[in-house]
């Protein structure tokens, strides 16, 4: 414990130096007490927009391994791209935003080498819910909707 700090929330014990730290995760009944009624897990739309950059690249190249990517998962929408950058938009269908996230965070690392793709470092992630998206739009926030399909450059 730190000096001055008080026992934990939990009410557990003082973990030892460099004793790692169990992480646990809030499940969704934790979140509706009190008689609100429970959401279904079922499958939501997630829409995501994955940034990366990194040490430049020939634009044919990132051109290309971009439209490999897209041919490999039909679900991407769209594919900005620069010799040093690049921004992939699409819908992901996922029980919630922790494993829309986590899947979004995997694609360009496990796709990299398949594809043909820049070894480029994920520098943003948003991952926002249908309605928070289709929100934006009508309000006139956030970027249009990704009405050409495909891979353009910047």
């Amino acid at each position: 414990m730190r000096p001055g700090a008080t026992a934990s929330r939990g009410g557990g014990t003082s973990r030892a130096a460099g004793e790692e730290r169990t992480l646990t995760s809030v499940t969704s009944s934790d979140a509706y007490e009190g008689g609100a009624e429970e959401p279904q897990d079922l499958p939501r739309l997630w829409h995501v927009t994955l940034s990366v950059s990194g040490a430049e690249a020939p634009l044919k190249e990132v051109r290309r391994g971009l439209e490999q990517l897209a041919h490999d998962h039909p679900f991407l929408l769209t594919s900005r791209y620069a010799n040093d950058h690049a921004e992939i938009r699409y819908w992901e269908e996922a029980r919630d935003l922790h494993d829309a996230a986590a899947v979004a965070l995997r694609l360009w690392g496990e796709h990299r080498r398949t594809a043909g793709l820049p070894p480029w470092e994920i520098v943003g992630l948003e991952v926002i819910d249908r309605q928070t998206y289709h929100l934006r739009i009508a309000e006139g926030y956030g970027p249009p909707p990704a009405a050409r399909v495909g891979v353009h450059p910047y």
